[in-house]
């Protein structure tokens, strides 16, 4: 199956974008290639822009914290993974919520660890927002993309959700 893909540049480093039919597929801070093999199904075919997920993307980096908020996504998961990141997508920009909180609004109190393997197994970042769960501590915690990738978009959307 053939993947569009294309590289968004970003104040926090390149941004790989694939998508089938409109609908994003994966997403992160890496190449096309490294994403296409998270994808595991598709050949990325490189466009210079994806319209209406690009110009989403764009408008986000530039402070516009609601612009992903209709973005059209799918990714492999079972029932817990689902409902975890439909509920990450749910978390306000500017504001976090703990591993705790992410197993208590799926239904699953205890569980915790499954909580943060959804956040790990997340392919499209940031548009679903796994940056937006922190450790119990209110520490950052891990990141698939590095710390700084994390605290920069958690700075960006506490810095445009004032304004």
């Amino acid at each position: 199956m053939t993947l569009d893909a294309t590289t968004l540049i970003t104040p926090t480093g390149s941004l790989a974008i694939l998508a089938r039919d409109g609908v994003v597929v994966a997403a992160g801070f890496a190449t096309i290639e490294e994403m296409a093999a998270r994808v595991d199904d598709g050949t990325p075919r490189r466009r210079r822009d994806l319209g209406p997920v690009t110009r989403a993307l764009s408008a986000y980096f530039d402070g516009d914290l609601a612009a992903m908020d209709d973005v059209a996504v799918d990714q492999p998961g079972g029932d817990f993974f689902q409902a975890a990141w439909k509920v990450m997508r749910e978390v306000p920009a500017g504001e976090t919520i703990t591993y705790t909180e992410l197993a208590e609004r799926v239904g699953r109190p205890r569980a915790v660890r499954a909580a943060g393997s959804a956040c790990a197994r997340n392919r499209i970042a940031p548009i679903i927002p796994c940056h937006r769960i922190l450790r119990a501590d209110g520490n950052v915690g891990g990141y698939y993309y590095g710390l700084t990738a994390k605290s920069w978009l958690l700075d960006h959307e506490r810095q445009h959700a004032k304004a």
